[in-house]
């Protein structure tokens, strides 16, 4: 084989490398891309890495012990360049499944998973439903339930996602803040809310009585709910 057929078969090999990787982020299942990546990388180990030490031993002209050397090479070298593959693509699908969840959560879901705490009793500090939440537990655990991550305290909750401007541009789903952060609700609509409201007491729906008088913020996170 000359050095032509040999770069010739070493293109082919990275080609199909690039194919690997694009044809696993394309995919819409993280475990699938994985798998099929997998699959692929144990394949092309076994007979893309033979080819290629054989293809450059033949080449250059090397002896057969020169090209076992090379295989051996060839082959740990193709397999660092599938793992890698493997990783990135993985990685890539695993972020696009998170973004897609996300997506998919809507004001109306979390008005849905809230409504499942109704009972629970207030426990200042508390973040167990099993035991007790209190108002920003409460809202923690609705939120982490749909997959999305909000921090621990009021403080730090009113500062994600985007501003409402009034209670009357409020949607179900919203966070309604209160007292400078001293408390936090869920907005139902139509003028209810349900949260965790203090100790000897349990959480539940009720009138939103957060008036423009107490209230600092409304914080949206997901995409509206409906009216």
């Amino acid at each position: 084989m000359s050095m032509t057929d040999a770069i010739g078969r070493i293109n082919s090999i990275e080609a199909q490398l690039q194919q690997l990787a694009q044809g696993a982020r394309g995919s819409s299942s993280t475990g699938t891309a994985a798998a099929s990546a997998a699959s692929a990388a144990s394949a092309a180990s076994a007979t893309d890495a033979a080819s290629f030490a054989s293809a450059l031993s033949s080449a250059m002209g090397t002896s057969s012990s020169s090209s076992s050397m090379a295989s051996g090479v060839g082959s740990a070298g193709l397999a660092s360049l599938l793992s890698s593959a493997t990783a990135s693509t993985t990685a890539a699908a695993g972020t696009a499944a998170v973004g897609t969840a996300g997506g998919a959560v809507s004001g109306d879901a979390v008005v849905a998973a809230a409504k499942k705490y109704i009972g629970v009793p207030y426990v200042w500090g508390g973040t167990n439903p099993a035991v007790g939440m209190d108002c920003s537990g409460f809202v923690q655990r609705v939120f982490k339930d749909l997959g999305v991550e909000l921090p621990r305290v009021v403080s730090d909750q009113m500062q994600k996602g985007t501003p409402v401007a009034s209670l009357a541009e409020a949607r179900p789903g919203d966070l309604l803040v209160s007292y400078g952060g001293e408390h936090i609700s869920i907005y139902l609509g139509n003028g209810k809310a349900i949260d965790a409201p203090v100790p000897g007491q349990t959480i539940q729906i009720r009138d939103a009585w957060e008036k423009y008088s107490n209230l600092t913020s409304i914080r949206r996170i997901v995409p509206a709910g409906g009216s």
